[in-house]
């Protein structure tokens, strides 16, 4: 069996100066990808959300030069990616690949491949959607495969507290569906204090007829134990499903699961 070897990214690592050059005055109107905004803590003070975006794919893609699938990946197939999540979902349905650490921006993972670095990639579907590059996806793996991280999809519109004006106007953005969403998905990893590198996923879904329901699974890293909790919200409130789903696998043992990744 070959081990998957994640890379541990600092909280907020990917949000931090745009927050301070919002704080700061040099920016009125920060956008951020939801999943790299942490829960484990609150929002730096004096800033807001003021709407999350109609949700994109939530889903991961694999990206192989040769066009071979997921399935059809021989042993010992580098798999780039710098996320515990996707490395235990892999450690526990493929076994026979290898994770190795892949950092940098979507553009620049491209690039690892043909330098030799990886020998396939994966990314996700909404990233190369928005610069681009759909064309470089071999597969689009479903939900069930590889279970998405909390927020994926949705990109989050975040003020300075007292800019009622701005807020107002950027709360009109907004879609009710991702809002309703992604407050349970982050109230459920809040309850968790989980952080960037907890492997953790889930993913809420509003239906058609309105119904919302949280799917969320905790993972050890080598991928031999995972936790699975999904409930539907009926009366509750998206908050109040996400905490109740988090219970849930808290009762399962996620708290030893989570507190075991160094942060």
């Amino acid at each position: 069996m070959l081990l998957a070897l994640p890379v541990l990214i600092p909280r907020g690592a990917f949000t931090k100066e745009v927050d301070a050059a919002l704080l700061a005055g040099e920016a009125d109107l920060a956008v951020h990808c939801v999943k790299d905004i942490p829960a484990d803590r609150p929002l730096p003070a004096g800033t807001a959300f003021a709407a999350f975006l109609r949700r994109d794919d939530i889903r991961d893609a694999l990206i192989h030069p040769g066009g071979l699938c997921l399935d059809e990946l021989p042993a010992g197939t580098r798999i780039g990616t710098s996320s515990v999540r996707r490395a235990a979902q892999l450690a526990a349905s493929h076994p026979h690949l290898l994770c190795v650490p892949m950092r940098g921006n979507a553009n620049r993972r491209l690039e690892k491949p043909a330098a030799g670095e990886a020998d396939a990639l994966l990314l996700a579907a909404s990233g190369l959607e928005r610069i681009g590059r759909p064309d470089v996806i071999t597969e689009i793996l479903s939900p069930d495969v590889m279970c998405p991280p909390i927020g994926a999809g949705v990109l989050a519109l975040q003020c300075r507290e007292g800019d009622s004006d701005l807020i107002d106007a950027a709360s009109g953005l907004g879609d009710p569906a991702a809002h309703r969403e992604t407050t349970a998905e982050r109230m459920f990893l809040h309850v968790l204090q989980g952080h960037c590198n907890s492997p953790i996923a889930g993913y809420a879904q509003v239906e058609r007829n309105g119904d919302l329901s949280l799917r969320a699974k905790v993972f050890t890293p080598d991928g031999k134990t995972v936790l699975n909790a999904h409930e539907w919200a009926g009366a509750l409130d998206p908050a109040t499903l996400g905490t109740s789903v988090a219970v849930s696998l808290l009762r399962q043992g996620a708290r030893e699961l989570v507190d075991g990744i160094a942060h």
